[in-house]
């Protein structure tokens, strides 16, 4: 924003400086409030609001995208790893995915119906993958409301390196003499348990070992959860629902929300990962459950865990 100047200027005439229109911008991604509103707030044009704003999401979008990465060398991802297995005891964990739905308000258009979700309200997809601090690692959006957990992940650039082994491809641990395991994320049932995708055991008739292994799952999910529910509690541009967005537009102030997410957490001496929830990040939502059929591998990998976990894996 330095480098190409601008004279944007109250209705007043005062000569805004770039310190000014970054708090205008960051103002109008944290209240959600409309450029009209935030025009009278700060004295000038809800035009002036408008272009600042897209000046500051473009110049994030060519500046910042070094804030939202995968880890990048193994002592970057041994530290995920071990802070991982701190919370509930999975070794060579290396990220918890999680979707949300960003509301839309959209006029009753039969073009518009792809955006409707399973609760019939129109949203875009935001799908994330979180490290152990509530740090986004790698997100997906742009995807229609319609769309399910499981189609969004399938199609998504991440699930792609890990078909082609390029993504969690890590060194296996020993868990035992006879028994590896290789790295591996973790998700909800709205996902296909995969062999590097590990979900939650399914139906009424599991074990009290498998039981046992959901608890410590579930907690370990918690991370995205808590990084999802505080995405939308302070940029509250994509909390709520959006007044008729453009839906090409939307996807960049997602991403550009999800980078400013990090950068807190970044500039934080120490990350508050046991928050309490005081609300979900799609309350009234219901939780959807992947109807294909479990993969081998994810399912030995599940059940090699399972054991590990409740100390039954024999050498």
């Amino acid at each position: 924003m330095v480098a190409k100047p601008s004279n944007f200027t109250t209705t007043g005439g005062k000569v805004l400086s770039v310190n000014d229109q970054v708090a205008v911008a960051l103002r109008r991604l944290i209240s959600g409030k409309s450029f009209v509103s935030l025009g009278v707030s700060f004295g000038m044009n809800k035009s002036t609001v408008s272009q600042i704003t897209w000046r500051f999401v473009e110049a994030m979008e060519e500046r910042g995208l070094h804030h939202l990465r995968w880890p990048s060398t193994e002592t970057e991802m041994q530290n995920i790893k071990s802070k991982f297995e701190k919370i509930r005891g999975l070794p060579n964990c290396c990220g918890v995915i999680d979707t949300t739905h960003i509301m839309m308000c959209m006029p009753a258009d039969p073009t518009n119906n792809i955006y409707l979700d399973q609760e019939k309200k129109h949203s875009m997809v935001l799908q994330a993958i979180v490290d152990p601090d509530m740090r986004f690692r790698d997100i997906v959006t742009g995807w229609p409301g319609s769309m399910c957990e499981s189609l969004v992940l399938k199609n998504s650039g991440f699930s792609k390196l890990c078909e082609r082994g390029h993504r969690l491809n890590g060194a296996p641990i020993d868990l035992s003499e006879a028994s590896k395991v290789r790295e591996y994320i973790v998700g909800d049932a709205g996902y296909p348990l995969l062999p590097w995708l590990i979900t939650p055991y399914q139906g009424k008739g599991i074990s009290v070992m498998e039981s046992e292994f959901n608890k410590r799952h579930f907690a370990t999910r918690m991370v995205a959860q808590r990084a999802l529910v505080r995405l939308k509690d302070t940029w509250r541009i994509v909390q709520g629902e959006m007044w008729r967005p453009d839906k090409h537009r939307l996807p960049r102030i997602i991403l550009v929300c999800c980078l400013l997410h990090n950068i807190l957490i970044d500039m934080e001496d120490e990350v508050q990962d046991e928050m309490a929830l005081s609300h979900l990040h799609d309350s009234g939502y219901k939780q959807q459950v992947c109807k294909a059929s479990d993969d081998d591998d994810g399912a030995v990998l599940r059940d090699t865990l399972c054991r590990y976990l409740t100390g039954r894996l024999t050498s």
